[in-house]
């Protein structure tokens, strides 16, 4: 059987930790102290020390405002390869096609669903090679940092680098 005590204790401290924290805030310095475990005091000043009131810092990548990716692409051909920059709300960078590469991504990103996440394990794939072209996309789409790496070495790797055509380059063949 398992005792409350110890975890009441601490909730009454917490508590009025809590409670002189916010009573000194409001009326400046305040040399009440506030009751701990076993008749034990504390200064205010110390409950107040012992842990931050402050929030984290915030990191330059939260800085950043709106949606940014870079985009290397290999073995796609000379028209296709490289390293582009794009930035999306609002539209921008190196990418040969800025607009409608933001408007893919945005077209594929849904409440709760990675928009680069990789190809489910275990899916049935057909067994068509669509390349040598390989592409990784790194940066930050929707507040979330993205590392994702693209092939085309089957149907699964071959459809889920096409959803994201003209962020990636078309390499679907020609029609006839």
């Amino acid at each position: 059987m398992f005792q409350v005590t110890p975890l009441r204790r601490f909730a009454v401290a917490a508590s009025a930790a809590c409670a002189a924290v916010v009573a000194s805030s409001a009326t400046g310095p305040v040399t009440a102290y506030a009751a701990g475990t076993a008749g034990a005091a504390m200064p205010v000043a110390a409950l107040a020390g012992a842990t931050s009131l402050a929030p984290p810092p915030v990191r330059e990548e939260d800085r950043v405002s709106g949606d940014h990716l870079t985009v290397t692409v290999r073995h796609a051909g000379d028209r296709a390869n490289g390293t582009f920059e794009l930035y999306c709300h609002p539209g921008g960078g190196s990418h040969p096609d800025a607009g409608s590469a933001c408007r893919a991504v945005d077209r594929n990103t849904r409440w709760d669903r990675d928009a680069f996440a990789p190809a489910p394990d275990g899916g049935i794939c057909t067994m068509r090679y669509g390349g040598p072209a390989t592409a990784h996309v790194t940066g930050r789409w929707a507040g979330r940092p993205v590392d994702a790496t693209y092939d085309r070495s089957n149907g699964c790797q071959i459809e889920r680098w096409d959803r994201l055509v003209p962020l990636l380059p078309d390499l679907r063949p020609a029609a006839r």
